[in-house]
């Protein structure tokens, strides 16, 4: 499909700005860890950081999280007017993120067009979610895109690209930024891409074989939100060349060395589980993900508590290890899976795959305005 991931105008901090207190973890990590995210915001202070234009799920049942909603769509207001950003015009950045444990994984930010993407079930689009998606969770994301003047991604698209073909037909030119990440997440490189080298990629891109081109590899929710707001407004009569067609994605190839797969282990809080640990194995990744979601549903339905979806063996078992705590502790998706599984059998279950640890997510730099 021409035209399915293309450079954007693409915001980021000015010069002189300090990029360790701006750059922020996906918002969906340390969702039982408040802790860490009132470490960094106390870290942060007053200095501009894209920490105060995302919400971090941690706080999403905080009885102030609606003056938290407001406060971050009036920071994305003030920071597109203030003295913030600088703009790096149709271009794309190739990432190179330096991982905690020392291996470089490779990624292309660029703006992919919401028409090559569908995530319900049972269509087949260029564009495709991996795991399914959680309708109810979507109003109040679409809410928020329709006031929010600006977005960032912790959105991950994944290729099948065996032989490498768009990743390496990369030649960066200017260093965009360079620095490390807050409280041992890595270090974060990218460098522009415009002109005849954006080009030579996208045409990379648009050469991809197949008819499942790309699959969701993590924001899933994030992007369906962007696709149904996207709907509103074209059925409202926006034009085709509206920004909200768009949404800003980092590409990466599944076929990286430095792209894991992780499982995401179900725990139950406030229970009477007695800080039991259950490891389930067998060889299918999506119906052991589908049994472990059916017995913390059941488990919950009659000793009470709620269920918690962790990245990370050390936090499950920590979890389930405190009074009234419970795991049950999954195995990995083999990443060579992910397409055949998309193409022959759709989405795997909700939740089913972490892409690296809790640290090795994505983190929120780059930035587009939508409106």
């Amino acid at each position: 499909m021409k035209d399915i991931f293309t450079p954007a105008d693409i915001l980021l901090p000015k010069a002189g700005t300090d990029m360790t207190k701006w750059a922020a973890l996906a918002c969906d990590q340390y969702s039982a860890k408040p802790e860490y995210w009132d470490g960094m915001s106390g870290y942060v202070g007053d200095a501009p950081s894209a920490l105060r234009l995302m919400l971090p799920e941690a706080y999403l049942h905080a009885p102030d999280v609606e003056a938290r909603k407001d406060a971050m769509l009036r920071a994305m207001e003030d920071y597109l007017v203030g003295d913030i950003f600088q703009t790096v015009p149709d271009s794309y950045v190739y990432v190179e993120r330096t991982l905690p444990n020392g291996k470089v994984r490779r990624g292309l930010v660029g703006k992919l067009d919401l028409e090559a993407y569908d995530w319900t079930p049972g269509s087949k689009p260029p564009v495709r979610s991996t795991e399914a998606t959680v309708p109810e969770r979507l109003p109040t994301r679409v809410e928020l895109r329709r006031r929010a003047a600006l977005e960032m991604p912790h959105i991950v698209l994944f290729m099948d690209d065996p032989a490498d073909t768009v990743l390496g037909a990369a030649e960066p030119g200017e260093v965009l930024y360079d620095f490390d990440l807050y409280a041992g997440g890595g270090r974060l490189k990218g460098s522009r891409l415009t002109g005849g080298a954006a080009a030579k990629v996208q045409a990379a891109v648009e050469a991809l074989p197949g008819e499942l081109i790309f699959a969701m590899g993590d924001g899933n929710h994030s992007l369906a939100a962007a696709k149904n707001r996207w709907e509103e407004l074209k059925a409202a009569g926006a034009p085709a060349d509206h920004p909200a067609r768009y949404a800003l994605a980092e590409l990466e190839n599944v076929r990286d060395s430095a792209v894991e797969f992780f499982p995401i282990h179900r725990v139950v809080i406030g229970t009477d589980a007695g800080g039991f640990v259950e490891e389930m194995t067998g060889d299918d990744t999506g119906r052991l993900v589908a049994k472990a979601d059916e017995l913390a549903k059941a488990y919950v339905a009659a000793h009470g508590g709620e269920v918690e979806y962790i990245h990370g063996e050390a936090d499950a078992r920590a979890l389930a290890a405190q009074p009234g705590g419970g795991a049950w502790l999954l195995p990995s998706l083999p990443k060579e899976e992910l397409f055949p599984h998309i193409l022959a059998d759709g989405n795997y279950p909700k939740k089913s795959f972490s892409v690296g640890e809790t640290l090795d997510k994505r983190w929120y730099l780059e930035c587009r305005a939508i409106r």
